[in-house]
């Protein structure tokens, strides 16, 4: 071999091994980042303006700095029950509440958060929507009120308490002629009760009650209810109630916004939501059984709903549910959807699931030895 074709020869290898290494480093992007404003519903000092922030982290942290969402309280930019159309607008990209929010535009979208889910649960609402039918049928109805947005709905909420006032709730005769905060279809299953209801935003709830515009209110959890100062205002909350047992947080998206990204961000977006969904619920019984303790020392008297105005209520939402499908076919084809779903998984959630409360009533309950 010459010494040319020797030197030619090497020159290759040398050109080959440069190359065999540079494909076994690591692609660096040097795309722009993409900025994102994301408002939620909630007051900065909120657990839940928290659960959004969790949320915005899980997806800057995966995008490593090709997308970063920027996250603003409630009022930022626009009053928290006009979220939906600052976000359909691209005034904001995207925003973080509840669907029931949005229950003057189209009543059917309360069935997401509001009345009993025919004896769902949180999460088994989150399972309807993701799997029985929900999901479609929101954006159907998103469609149908000409909401250009993409929903994502996660995060089960505990059952929330029937509400907060001056004196205990006893009997259903008590709530007639109340003036009462609640919001989406809780405010037509209060109304048939005999309430005045106003459906006053999280930040003005306490306020309100202070200065006695309002007689009794609702917002969500012991976390929330104890930095939004009820305790300062009321000293008697009643908890369980049916008036909003199986809500979910909504994470909206300008769809024009959203589908602008590349394709592995908005997978990072999409599995971002299943895993705040999961952190969120952790976090809340963590956070909540704290704050619930919290409460009692700061003087609250707890109370469980009497089973009369249970009842009330569920006789209240059966004239409801009559009324709504009646008048809108969406509202129908909403619950009965619903109505199928919840007869097949609580029979066999139901039949499952064993009596949590046998065992923890033997170890903390009245004559529980003790450890």
């Amino acid at each position: 071999m010459t010494q040319s074709k020797t030197t030619r020869r090497r020159s290759l290898l040398k050109g080959a091994a440069v190359a065999a290494g540079a494909m076994s480093v690591p692609m660096i992007s040097n795309a722009q980042t993409t900025s994102l404003r994301l408002q939620s519903t909630w007051p900065a000092q909120d657990i839940f303006h928290e659960y959004a922030q969790d949320f915005a982290k899980k997806v800057n942290d995966m995008a490593s700095g090709r997308l970063k969402i920027e996250v603003l309280p409630a009022g930022s930019v626009v009053p928290a029950f006009q979220l939906l159309e600052a976000v359909n607008k691209g005034t904001l990209d995207a925003g973080h509440g509840v669907v029931a929010y949005h229950y003057g535009k189209q009543s059917a979208l309360a069935l997401w958060g509001s009345g009993p889910a025919f004896g769902m649960d949180p999460n088994m609402v989150l399972a309807w929507h993701n799997y029985g039918g929900g999901k479609a049928l929101l954006d159907e109805i998103y469609k149908s009120i000409n909401m250009d947005v993409v929903s994502y709905l996660y995060g089960p909420m505990p059952t929330q308490p029937f509400g907060w006032f001056k004196k205990p709730i006893a009997k259903v005769e008590d709530v007639k002629g109340m003036k009462f905060r609640t919001v989406g279809l809780a405010v037509d299953m209060y109304t048939a009760m005999g309430a005045a209801v106003n459906p006053l935003p999280g930040g003005e709830i306490v306020a309100a009650l202070d200065r006695g515009l309002i007689d009794g209110a609702e917002f969500n959890n012991a976390s929330s209810d104890r930095v939004l100062g009820f305790p300062d205002v009321a000293k008697n909350c009643m908890l369980q109630s049916f008036h909003q047992s199986g809500e979910q947080f909504e994470i909206l998206f300008n769809k024009g916004k959203l589908e602008a990204l590349p394709t592995e961000l908005r997978a990072i977006v999409d599995y971002a939501v299943q895993a705040a969904s999961a952190d969120m619920s952790w976090k809340a019984i963590d956070r909540n059984s704290k704050d619930y303790q919290e409460l009692k020392k700061q003087g609250v008297k707890f109370y469980k709903t009497p089973d009369a105005i249970l009842r009330a209520q569920l006789d209240a939402w059966d004239k409801i549910m009559e009324k709504k499908s009646a008048e809108n076919p969406l509202f129908k084809k909403v619950l009965d959807s619903q109505r199928a779903f919840a007869q097949r998984t609580k029979q066999w959630q139901n039949d499952y699931m064993v009596d949590f409360n046998m065992a923890y009533n033997r170890y903390f309950g009245r004559g529980a030895k003790k450890a």
